[in-house]
Order: structure tokens, then C-alpha cells, then sequence
């Protein structure tokens, strides 16, 4: 059997945005994009300059503390540690504050390393650099900052002082940071022409999206900088979008529709305070990660289940569960037998966590998706989701320590192990059946290369229409999700592979 032509190829598999339809998870070599507290600028610090109300002292603390432990933050993410472990070290009363900071700091991170570059001939140890950084971040754009640049400076430097770690840089970062006080507007259009202060990217990943999305890497690279909203996926097992905007209308949260069964907060709010939630009525997952289910299911569940036999569907990477609940929540009692894989043993008890808090079983099995003679029984499956550890590319809005930590050669190792498990599971795809390949990357050799690759060597294989290449948004437009009307949706690549009948 010949492979799909390169036209019918194309036809199928769309590199542009609009093409078609979070658990927002993804493990990548080396280090794992976890679940952040999502930060919102309320959570910030006050201002210690302004005066609270009635004259009472705030019961937050001091700006300069949370200056101080937004740079350990920053420090140990600049040596190599994932941001959720850097947050997570912050005591939890603290956390919300410094991670809204640092999660503004990482954003901004290009243009304060490129200011401190004009500001001092030589570079300080680690951590007091990070304490400057920090405040260069936060203070360079003055109709963005989060408080007045005096403030900034003045806490920043007395965050210096009180840390015997920075005490001694301290009349140092006063001396850069007054001096850039006083020359803002002439440092700022000096670093302008510096593609990494433009953009706060790494010059590698801008060139790569140069070359890969021509006509939209600034779009891309704009998304990322901007906060992501929290979306939620409502459980078809106990409501509809329509009846769950309604609940929300009627505690005060504010929402619109986002695809078939999701829902955009206008505002981030605890999961604590949605209706439901604690009995699975619905579940925080992005936009473009809730097309996974319907795109791999889309004509396969019967219509009256009973009659045949259960649909026997893998999802392959399933950690944190988020697609493995929403396959079942997608199924009628009976019409679908899920078998849930994760690697890591202790990643998978958040899949027992996501399916015991909905209310749905499948089969959950610690076990190496790559090496199915250690855990296949033969039987092969109807539909395999393989949602591929890959740069994470796609979710640096939701994730802005994504971009700093990875690293070129990361893209060639992660593709390379993608291939692998794309070879490792074809062969347990029955004839007629389907794998839906995915990964939250905005790079083509992990997404549309990988797939043309992958036709090459399989001319068993047959790619169905699907919406390929899916660019961040940021409610510039509604290019991306059908009904989206803000247009606003973390990166993902989706390819829906069918094996062809003998």
C-alpha cells in the first residue's frame, strides 16, 4: 500500500493556526512542566510606599522579602531547576506573591538581562545578579510595572542588605539600579535592537520560530509573553458547558464558551471556589488540550453501547490524567475500556487523583510506553493517544521558565524519542484503528517533520484530517479553537493517524 500523496498530506495536516477544533501538562526531557498555583496580579505585594486603609499596618510582607526570594527563585531556575521546584521551595504562605512576581520577572527576563549588561562592566555572583535582575524586570516599562520604580529600587536595595547571601553587592545594585533610574528611557532604546531584550526569548528559539512559522514567530513570540487565562473543561458525565456557565453566573464568576465543552474564566479563581470541582464537575484544562479526546473518539464510540464490545483505547503518556478523564467522560457507562500509562511512578497516583475526583475508572499501569513487551497483552487497541514528551514550546505562557531552561540540542534528543514511541506503539493499533499523535510544542521537527518522517517508513499509515500546527493565542483572534471567540489557547500540534485495513 502506497503512503498518503505530499498534497493530501498537506490537505490533511494544516500549518495554519485555523485548521480545525490543557490537561496543560507535558513531560520533558530532563525536567517536568508541572501544575503552578496559577498567579494573578492581585496577589502581588502591596505597594509599601502607600498607606493602608485606616491607617492599619498591611499583613502582607515587606516588598523586599518577596524581592528576596523572587531572585533565590530566579537563581536556582537560572542553574537549572525546573520553576515549579523553585516556587514550590517557597513557603506557602508566600508563594502566591512571589510566584506572580517571578512569573512577571521570567517574562521580562531578556530586556533585564540586556539592561544589566549596559548598566555594569562585569557580571555579580549569581544570586545578587538575580536580585538585580529582578528589579530590572519589573521596573524597565513604567506603564507596565507592578509598582513605582522608586519603590522598586528602594526595596530591591534593601533586599540586598538584608540577605548576608547579597549584603555586600548591595551598594553595587544600588549604584546600577539608581543609575538606570536616571537613564531609563536612553538604556531601554538602547537594548531595543537586541532580538533577546525585544522578544525575551532565547536567540535560538527566535530564530527557530523565524524558521518554522515565518509569517507568525512575532505572534508566537507575543503570545508567550502574556498571561494565559484558566479554562475549564465541564464533565458531559454530569453537565453541560450551558447548565455550568449557568452555576458559575450564579456564584458571581464570570465565563464564556471555549469549543464544545469548555469554559474561560473572565478571572483565575481556586479550584476550591468553582461549583462542583471537588466532585469532578469539571476540570481546569486549555482550550487547544481539550481537542485531544474528541479528535481521537470522533466516530468511534457506539452509538448503543451494550451491543458491541467495549472501545479498547491507550493513552499512552497520561500523566496527570487530564485527557485520560476526558476520553471517559466523552463515553457512555460500558462503551469504553481505557488503559492509562505513566513512566513515573509517582506522576501516575495523579492520575488515580484526576479519575477517583470525577467518579471514573480505567486501567492505570506504571510502565514504559516505548517497551510494550513489558506490559502489552496482545489484544491490540482500537485508539492510542500519544500525547509525546516534547520542549514544551507551546505552553511558555502558562510555563515562562520553559524558554530559559531548554536548550537547542533539547529539540533533536526529544524528536528522537518521539520517533521511538511513535514506532513502539503503531504495531499494537488494530487494522481500521487510530493514533492520535500530539505534543504541546510549537517547533515543526516535533511536530509536522516528525509526522512526514513517520509516512515515510509507514505506509500502513494514513493521516486524517487534522488541525496540525495550532499557535499560541492570546485573544488576538479566533484562528485557532471552533468557538473561541477571544482566540485564546496554549501551542499544540495534532496529527490523527489511521492504520489502513489489510
Amino acid at each position: 500500500m502506497g503512503r498518503a500523496s505530499a498534497s493530501g498530506r498537506s490537505a490533511a495536516l494544516s500549518s495554519a493556526p485555523g485548521a480545525a477544533l490543557s490537561s496543560f501538562h507535558c513531560t520533558a526531557s530532563g525536567f517536568t512542566v508541572a501544575r503552578y498555583h496559577r498567579p494573578n496580579l492581585s496577589e502581588l505585594p502591596s505597594d509599601p510606599s502607600s498607606s493602608s486603609n485606616n491607617g492599619a499596618p498591611s499583613l502582607q510582607p515587606p516588598l523586599w522579602r518577596q524581592l528576596q526570594l523572587t531572585a533565590v527563585a530566579l537563581a536556582s531556575i537560572r542553574a537549572g531547576t525546573s520553576g515549579s521546584v523553585a516556587f514550590e521551595a517557597v513557603e506557602p504562605s508566600l508563594r502566591p506573591g512571589v510566584q506572580a512576581l517571578g512569573f512577571q520577572v521570567l517574562r521580562w527576563l531578556g530586556r533585564a538581562e540586556a539592561l544589566r549588561r549596559h548598566l555594569a562592566k562585569r557580571t555579580p555572583p549569581p544570586l545578587p545578579d538575580a536580585l538585580l535582575c529582578t528589579a530590572l524586570a519589573l521596573a524597565w516599562d513604567s506603564e507596565r510595572a507592578p509598582y513605582e520604580p522608586f519603590t522598586l529600587v528602594d526595596q530591591a536595595v534593601e533586599a540586598a542588605k538584608r540577605n548576608p547571601a547579597t549584603r555586600a553587592q548591595a551598594s553595587f545594585i544600588n549604584a546600577c539600579l539608581r543609575r538606570f533610574l536616571r537613564e531609563r528611557d536612553e538604556l531601554v532604546a538602547a537594548t531595543d535592537t537586541e532580538p533577546v531584550a525585544q522578544w525575551n526569548h532565547p536567540r535560538w528559539w527566535i530564530e527557530r520560530l523565524k524558521r518554522d512559522h515565518p509569517r507568525d514567530w512575532q505572534r508566537v513570540l507575543g503570545a508567550d509573553n502574556a498571561q494565559a487565562p484558566m479554562t475549564l473543561r465541564v464533565n458531559a458525565q454530569k453537565s453541560t458547558a450551558a447548565s455550568y456557565l449557568a452555576e458559575l453566573e450564579a456564584v458571581g464568576l464570570g465565563a464564556i464558551r471555549v469549543g464544545p465543552s469548555g469554559l474561560q474564566l473572565t478571572r483565575a479563581r481556586p479550584v476550591q471556589q468553582l461549583p462542583g470541582f471537588a466532585d469532578g464537575a469539571c476540570s481546569v484544562q486549555d482550550a487547544a488540550a481539550q481537542m485531544a479526546a474528541p479528535l481521537l473518539l470522533e466516530g468511534l464510540l457506539p452509538t448503543k453501547p451494550g451491543v458491541a464490545a467495549p472501545l479498547r483505547v491507550l493513552d499512552a503518556c497520561a500523566a496527570p490524567g487530564g485527557k485520560t478523564a476526558h476520553l471517559l467522560e466523552m463515553a457512555a457507562p460500558g462503551a469504553i475500556d481505557v488503559t492509562a500509562l505513566e513512566v513515573d511512578a509517582v506522576r501516575s497516583r495523579r492520575i488515580d487523583e484526576t479519575l477517583a475526583r470525577i467518579g471514573l475508572k480505567a486501567k492505570v499501569l506504571v510502565a514504559d510506553a516505548g517497551r510494550p513487551d513489558q506490559w502489552w497483552d496482545g489484544t491490540p487497541f482500537d485508539a492510542i493517544l500519544l500525547d509525546a514528551p516534547c520542549t514544551a514550546s507551546g505552553i511558555v505562557r502558562r510555563h515562562p521558565d520553559v524558554r530559559w531552561l531548554r536548550r537547542e540540542s533539547d529539540t533533536a534528543q526529544l524528536a528522537a524519542q518521539q520517533a521511538a514511541l511513535l514506532a513502539a506503539l503503531w504495531p499494537l493499533v488494530r487494522p481500521g484503528g487510530r493514533l492520535l499523535y500530539c505534543t504541546c510544542s510549537v517547533f515543526r521537527e516535533e511536530g509536522s517533520q516528525q509526522i512526514d518522517a513517520f509516512l515515510v517508513h509507514n505506509t500502513d499509515a494514513r493521516l486524517l484530517p487534522s488541525p496540525g500546527h495550532l499557535l499560541p493565542q492570546s485573544g488576538s483572534n479566533a484562528r485557532g479553537v471552533p468557538d473561541n471567540p477571544s482566540g485564546d489557547h496554549d501551542g499544540f500540534f495534532y496529527a490523527l493517524l489511521e492504520k489502513r485495513p489489510h
